[in-house]
């Protein structure tokens, strides 16, 4: 496959769009239904479009003034065409000719190489009534209502006691949207709204300074966390780690809290995404139907939760996606699979395809590690020594062997209570080993589009003085 993108040029300021005719699919409808048609017209034998839209606006404070107010808008639009086993595709300006722009992406197809496992999803696989997910909210937010937010949130952090320096604070709206049509009939779009609020602060004085954050990201603007409340979190975070020491080199059962285990879940979904399989980059990618966690361990993966931070009411190829449950009692079940990824690995789409403007790639939506039955201060009471992970940082992720070596930060456990902070230390194993050697706690929350509880991992080494 190949592919060329014409540069979109975003529009002034004074050529803003309202939030009503943002959400306006109508005239988007029209564009990528042409472009499929021209396409039919030039020699495709099928095609499909898309136009991604988006719209977004944040302001930044540090230490009670504005650092920035920037503001974002942009349509992107995509036509994919094949003509036989070849397929090309072109990115342009929504307002480009659909005759050249498809005539373009025939002449590329037609001298690029045969691709087997390309082609348009089966028409019977194709949504015909969408679910509405509740996925927008149509609430303008102000420049200076972002504003106050900001300085509240800032307020707050500094407020408490200890906090010596502010890292800055930010608030933001914004939407994202996209419009599909494919020559098989399909049409479909969604809108998706997003707001968030961040914080990040430092406590201390020189070589004794640490820095922590909080933040709220949720579909409606009703959901997020108050700003004062998230002010408050990232102060105290950040001042419960003063006075850190080192722990000592050795095997350790690590506690990952949710914020961090999260990252695992990442890990864990890259590694049944099934284009990493076909690729074989994926350090489980002979082990379908096997355990590849402990049993206590099970992960689900859903697209049609209402309000879901990752929610869509079908996939970049216009399947309804269905709610799945990748790992039962730590036995893989699935992977993440596109049309494309499915044809080359002989199995079928699950509607996990995402789209760029140019392509489409399988993902996760909606994932979590689901809970257990241990609330997290009975996991941490159930350790007489170990690590609490607050933070990890680094790159020490190996997706083809599983090797997992990650710096990290966060509070040593002392006959089953958090003792003191811990810095500058490495934790290492092989998540190969990690995911079967793992209890999970009772306390998810899936206000995340990917969420995973506190985390008990025995049997890793910890590297520090």
């Amino acid at each position: 496959m190949v592919g060329i993108h014409d540069g979109f040029h975003p529009k002034k300021k004074d050529e803003r769009l309202s939030m009503n005719d943002m959400t306006d699919t109508t005239r988007l409808t029209d564009i990528v239904t042409r472009l499929v048609e021209a396409a039919r017209r030039a020699g495709a034998d099928a095609a499909d479009a898309v136009t991604l839209r988006s719209r977004s606006q944040g302001v930044t404070v540090r230490l009670g003034k504005v650092e920035s107010t920037e503001a974002a808008e942009s349509d992107d639009v995509a036509l994919r065409v094949l003509v036989g086993q070849r397929t090309a595709s072109v990115s342009a300006n929504a307002t480009s000719d659909p005759a050249a722009i498809a005539e373009r992406a025939v002449a590329m197809a037609r001298v690029s190489p045969e691709d087997p496992f390309q082609g348009l999803v089966d028409p019977t696989r194709l949504t015909r009534a969408p679910k509405d997910l509740d996925l927008y909210d149509a609430t303008e937010i102000s420049a200076e209502a972002l504003r106050a937010a900001a300085l509240e949130m800032e307020e707050a952090a500094l407020a408490v006691e200890g906090v010596k320096n502010s890292g800055g604070a930010s608030a933001s709206s914004g939407l994202g949207g996209l419009v599909l049509a494919t020559s098989e009939g399909f049409v479909g779009h969604y809108t998706r709204s997003r707001f968030s609020r961040s914080v990040s602060v430092i406590a201390g004085e020189g070589t004794a300074m640490e820095r922590d954050y909080d933040y709220s990201m949720r579909l409606h603007q009703t959901d997020l966390e108050a700003p004062a409340a998230i002010g408050r979190s990232a102060g105290e975070r950040a001042v419960r780690r003063l006075n850190a020491r080192k722990a000592k080199t050795g095997p350790a059962t690590v506690i990952y809290d949710p914020r961090v285990a999260r990252g695992l879940a990442g890990h864990l979904a890259g590694a049944i995404n099934g284009a990493s399989v076909a690729r074989k980059t994926s350090f489980l990618r002979d082990r379908m139907g096997q355990p590849v966690a402990s049993s206590a361990i099970t992960v689900t993966d859903d697209p049609l939760r209402r309000r879901g931070l990752a929610s869509r009411p079908f996939d970049g190829e216009g399947v309804e996606g269905e709610a799945l449950v990748m790992i039962e009692k730590g036995v893989l079940a699935h992977w993440f699979l596109s049309h494309a990824t499915a044809r080359e690995l002989g199995l079928e789409t699950n509607g996990r395809g995402s789209r760029s403007a140019s392509s489409v790639s399988p993902s996760s939506t909606n994932l979590a590690i689901e809970p257990g039955e241990t609330s997290p201060q009975d996991l941490i009471a159930s350790v007489k020594s170990g690590f609490y992970v607050t933070e990890v940082f680094g790159q020490g992720v190996n997706m083809v062997t599983g090797e997992y070596s990650r710096g990290a930060s966060g509070y040593w456990i002392e006959n089953g209570e958090l003792a003191y902070p811990v810095s500058e230390i490495t934790i290492a194993a092989n998540m190969k080993d990690m995911f079967l050697n793992m209890v999970p706690a009772s306390d998810v929350d899936r206000n995340h589009g990917t969420a995973a509880p506190t985390l008990l991992v025995e049997g890793m080494t910890i590297a520090g003085e």
